[in-house]
């Protein structure tokens, strides 16, 4: 697994959680990263991407405002700052990348991110 999912947990209406990836064991360099997550019974979905140059994120509009996606390409680590968490925000979230070039529409778009981590499980209490 090169991959490594980290920071889920059990938070109360409103809370705050820190996912973190590390990525320390890709071989590659250059990629585009994301936080993907998957309620039961629900499809995977993408939460929020960033782009291999860094220039470029990307926010579902789910979580648009509340959550911050960063990386750290020194130490090959991507993290997910979700606030103001709600019930509905609770699923397994993936880390995930890509090293190829993403269509411009399909940025975030779990069905082409090709190495995936395990997931973290975040659950929301109202």
């Amino acid at each position: 697994v090169q991959l490594q999912a980290s920071g889920g947990g059990l938070v109360q209406l409103g809370g705050s959680l820190r996912l973190s990836c590390d990525a320390s064991r890709l071989n590659s360099d250059y990629y585009h990263i994301g936080w993907f997550r998957q309620a039961p019974g629900k499809e995977r979905e993408g939460v929020s991407c960033v782009s291999r140059n860094n220039r470029e994120q990307y926010y579902s509009d789910s979580v648009r405002g509340r959550f911050t996606i960063s990386r750290d390409d020194a130490k090959k680590a991507a993290s997910l700052q979700m606030n103001s968490l709600k019930p509905e925000d609770t699923a397994v979230y993936f880390c995930a990348t890509r090293t190829n070039r993403v269509i411009y529409g399909r940025r975030c778009d779990p069905t082409v991110y090709d190495n995936w981590g395990q997931g973290t499980q975040v659950t929301v209490s109202s």
